[in-house]
């Protein structure tokens, strides 16, 4: 799953950018075209996969086999660009509708969409090939079930359902079990509660989204759920109840023996301050709190798995 822009670009319209194009040189018209299609690839989503393929990586404490280590990263930030690239080739449509997303390279005009097509293709597999040939094929397979998972079956969701936020959630969890998988060529209990953090991390995060730009999202025609429960009653229950049971599974590592008291006292703070966050979220009802939050969750997650990775490192 996307983890959104908090950040808004000034909209630009589509012959806006033709023009701009016609009127530049050809030096200049080509990096307006590969400034396009890296945008395609959503550069700072695609690097949180990557971290989080490396802390299932480095979890499975096999750091000594550099060249595996390489190949599972590059392999899941190929599968990761092509992903995104065909999520917006599938999406131009509602994309053009929205605020937040009008200035994307397909509806603002700085790619086209067949060129979009192609390259997410290629990418893809290329990510596909690169995680069997140079991890195995465990890791390999992971990454095109995420691939076709978040394609075939969240993305046409998101315009009937609002539960498409949960199936988008399954393929969101998978780069620290990708990671794990390369390292280890299977998976045991501690990758399934790496996989649990970040499947229960996503809900705070894009309730908060979904919360803040529920009219955009109606004007696209995503059915998420403050849309189609404009009083977002129940968002907010979904927010406390999935920031509980994240705080609970946060803490797994240390019960279970694969962290220490660095990360274990870590995740308490951590998830102490996150639960207050979302609470004020959920008391509140306000759109600044959920700003608050959406904030949080992207300051949470980098820190919890940096001090387990962390803690690996001291053991």
């Amino acid at each position: 799953m996307d983890l959104g822009d908090i950040r808004l670009s000034r909209p630009r319209s589509r012959h806006r950018h033709e023009d701009l194009i016609r009127a530049a040189p050809l030096p200049a018209t080509a990096a307006l075209a590969m400034t396009a299609y890296l945008q395609l690839t959503k550069p700072r989503i695609t690097l949180f996969i990557v971290i989080s393929t490396a802390v299932g990586f480095i979890c499975a404490r096999r750091m000594a086999e550099p060249w595996i280590f390489f190949h599972a990263l590059l392999g899941t930030a190929l599968l990761a660009s092509g992903t995104a690239a065909l999520n917006q080739w599938y999406e131009r449509d509602a994309d053009a509708k929205m605020n937040r997303t009008k200035w994307r390279p397909i509806p603002s005009g700085r790619a086209s969409a067949t060129g979009a097509f192609w390259f997410g293709t290629v990418l893809s597999l290329a990510g596909f090939a690169d995680l069997w040939l140079g991890t195995n094929r465990l890791a390999a397979e992971l990454g095109i079930f995420t691939l076709l998972s978040y394609l075939l079956a969240y993305t046409p969701l998101k315009r009937h359902s609002p539960h498409s936020t949960t199936i988008g959630a399954i393929p969101g969890a998978m780069p620290p079990l990708i990671g794990f998988a390369a390292a280890a060529g299977r998976l045991n209990v501690q990758a399934w509660i790496l996989y649990c953090i970040l499947f229960l991390w996503q809900f705070p995060h894009f309730y908060a989204i979904a919360w803040m730009y529920r009219e955009d999202y109606a004007r696209g025609g995503i059915r998420m759920l403050p849309v189609i429960e404009p009083d977002c009653e129940s968002t907010a229950r979904r927010i406390a109840c999935y920031s509980f049971a994240l705080f609970a599974v946060s803490l797994l590592p240390g019960f279970f023996g694969y962290a220490g008291n660095v990360y274990t006292a870590g995740a308490l703070a951590l998830g102490a301050w996150f639960l207050f966050t979302a609470s004020r979220t959920v008391l509140s009802l306000t759109r600044t709190d959920a700003r608050r939050l959406l904030l949080a969750s992207i300051v949470y997650l980098p820190v919890l798995f940096g001090l387990l990775v962390l803690d690996h490192a001291r053991s």
